[in-house]
């Protein structure tokens, strides 16, 4: 494939990484403040988006298993990531004009409901697209358009934000989603799926969801690895403002977390393509484990975190190593998976995906819980950092029950 076709296949992860890595860890935290008590923040902001999360799990394989079966003469993939894209910005409209806890809360579960409809399907354009031999870099291509969108929006928002301009904040996010959106309909070489699917069937319509991981039990470690490793990330991702709000006490919480997401996409950047291709060449299962054993140690280092200075430097070390795993893992999991139904299986890596993002929201009691136990202190915080540590490493661990050896 060309150079401009891995762009443009996988420019609309930039949108999806600008708008969720801004409404998580920067809008969303900064905006419960002013609808939430105080003490209770951590658990609002978890059970939000668990919600939400939750919600992710289920739509994007069942999208994805739907595109599998669309036909479209726009292909399969592309008419999914259109209607989704449009509702997403009808629902940021709503978050924006929410004068409460609960309407914002329904205007972004509406939200995850649309934006992982699109998800799920666009996931299958690399495996439908992109030949064998090029996945590692495609995969490069597309985490290098997720870390671009996490560093540009950490450093836009975190200011916006700390200035009060969460209406512009939102415009900004819409904006970037439709642009990204456009690109990839647009200029994506998918060919029509009007005459190239099988009939419905009533055995068919069974096969849509089924899952048969007893023939593919390399693809279910993989999963549960995945969960395991991204749970202690987003951990840390989830409850970074309050943490640095808290714990480090600074005067602007929301610029200094938006630099925070900054340092950790730079470093994730900086290692997110090379990986992907040094994984077409060595392999992708040691890398896999080099990474998630950086991310604990990294992870850990937090508990001695003292300043700013000492956050963006074990940051960095985060970066480092979510940048080499999420690159490699997502081209082990498309070496693993059964090519004719792509767009399922590689929907039901979100069950890893948003389910650890899902998971990670529930530490939001315990956070809050510890908190209590002695003001002032913030025991929660180190903790959550102890816990996340050990979910991560537990999971690099699991990674050597992957049988399936990649290729060279």
């Amino acid at each position: 494939m060309k150079a401009r076709d891995h762009i443009a296949m996988n420019f609309y992860w930039f949108g999806l990484a600008f708008m969720w890595n801004g409404l998580h860890p920067i809008v969303l935290p900064a905006l419960l403040l002013r609808f939430v008590p105080e003490a209770l923040k951590n658990t609002y902001l978890g059970g939000m988006t668990f919600a939400g999360l939750i919600l992710a799990m289920i739509i994007q394989p069942l999208s994805g298993a739907l595109s599998d079966h669309t036909r479209s003469r726009w292909g399969r993939r592309r008419p999914w990531i259109l209607a989704g894209s449009v509702f997403d910005l009808f629902f940021l409209a709503g978050m924006t004009l929410a004068t409460g806890y609960w309407g914002l809360l329904v205007a972004y579960i509406l939200l995850q409901i649309a934006s992982n409809a699109a998800h799920g399907p666009a996931q299958g354009l690399i495996p439908d697209l992109v030949p064998e031999e090029q996945r590692g870099l495609a995969s490069g291509v597309k985490n290098l358009f997720d870390m671009g969108g996490l560093v540009v929006v950490s450093l836009l928002l975190g200011q916006l934000m700390e200035r009060g301009n969460a209406t512009l904040a939102f415009i900004v996010i819409g904006g970037v989603l439709t642009v990204s959106a456009l690109v990839t309909l647009l200029a994506t070489p998918e060919r029509p799926s009007t005459n190239d699917l099988p009939p419905t069937t009533d055995g068919n319509r069974r096969e849509l969801l089924h899952v048969d991981f007893r023939r593919y039990p390399d693809y279910a470690w993989l999963i549960v690895s995945r969960f395991l490793i991204l749970l202690g990330i987003y951990a840390v991702q989830s409850f970074a403002q309050y943490y640095i709000r808290d714990f480090l006490g600074v005067p602007n919480p929301a610029e200094v977390t938006g630099n925070l997401m900054a340092t950790i996409g730079l470093a994730l950047t900086a290692l997110v393509f090379p990986a992907g291709v040094l994984s077409d060449r060595f392999g992708r299962k040691r890398l896999n484990m080099l990474a998630g054993a950086l991310a604990a140690l990294g992870i850990f280092l937090l508990i001695l975190v003292r300043s700013v200075a000492s956050l963006l430097a074990f940051g960095a070390i985060i970066g480092m190593a979510t940048g080499i795993f999420l690159s490699v893992n997502w081209a082990l999991a498309t070496d693993l998976i059964p090519q004719e139904e792509a767009g399922k299986y590689l929907g039901l890596s979100n069950l890893a995906t948003a389910g650890a993002g899902a998971a990670s929201k529930l530490a939001g009691p315990l956070i809050d819980g510890l908190n209590a136990l002695r003001p002032g202190m913030y025991l929660g915080y180190p903790a959550l950092f102890l816990l996340a540590s050990a979910s991560t490493l537990l999971g690099t661990l699991l990674i050597l029950r992957i049988r399936q050896q990649p290729r060279g």
